[in-house]
Parts: structure tokens; sequence; C-alpha cells
């Protein structure tokens, strides 16, 4: 436990590492226009969650926080399954995976 008081709380670091990792995940999603690169900037900010909950659950000593995590994953990967099919579709239909030529999905 000193060791916890002499280098801080390492808590804080995760927070940050977190914080950091979601903040690339949002500018990615808002200034990219790729899917493929917008479904991997959702998979960064889904996993920067899963981090602070790994290490807040295991900070306070509870599994509460691990099985969520373990939720987060399984939805994680039916979203990658579906999003990938979606993309894989649009790209044989308009031979592009840039969001902005979806417009022409219109009616």
């Amino acid at each position: 436990m000193n060791e916890l008081v002499e280098h801080g709380n390492p808590q804080n670091w995760y927070l940050v590492l977190s914080t950091i990792l979601f903040s690339i995940g949002v500018m990615g999603v808002l200034f990219r226009r790729n899917g493929l690169i917008i479904l991997m900037c959702v998979e960064l900010m889904l996993n920067s969650v899963n981090l602070l909950l790994v290490s807040f659950s295991a900070y306070s000593g509870n599994t509460e926080g691990q099985v969520f995590v373990f939720f987060i994953m399984v939805v994680a990967a039916a979203e990658v399954a579906v999003g990938l099919a979606l993309l894989v579709s649009i790209y044989r239909n308009l031979a592009s995976t840039d969001i902005n030529i979806l417009s022409k999905l219109k009616w």
C-alpha cells in the first residue's frame, strides 16, 4: 500500500489514459468519413470505457465492473459483425466506404 502512496493514485493514470482514448475515438467518429475507421473509433471508445470499469473494479475490490466489461465485449462483438456486414454490402453496391456517398440511398 505504501507504493500507492509514494507514486500517487494509479487510478488517476487510468482515468487520464481512458479519457485520451475516448477523446481520440470521438474525434475519429466526428471527423473521419470512412465507415471502417468510424467502426474502429467506436470500438476504441468502448475499450476506453472497459479500461475504466476494470480499473474501478480492481480499485474497489468487487467484480461488478468486470461483469459489465464482459457484457460490453459481447455487445461490441455483435456490433462489429453487423457493422462489417453492412459495410461489405454498401461497398458491393457503391464501390466505396465513404459515408457521404450514402446519401444516394435516400428515396
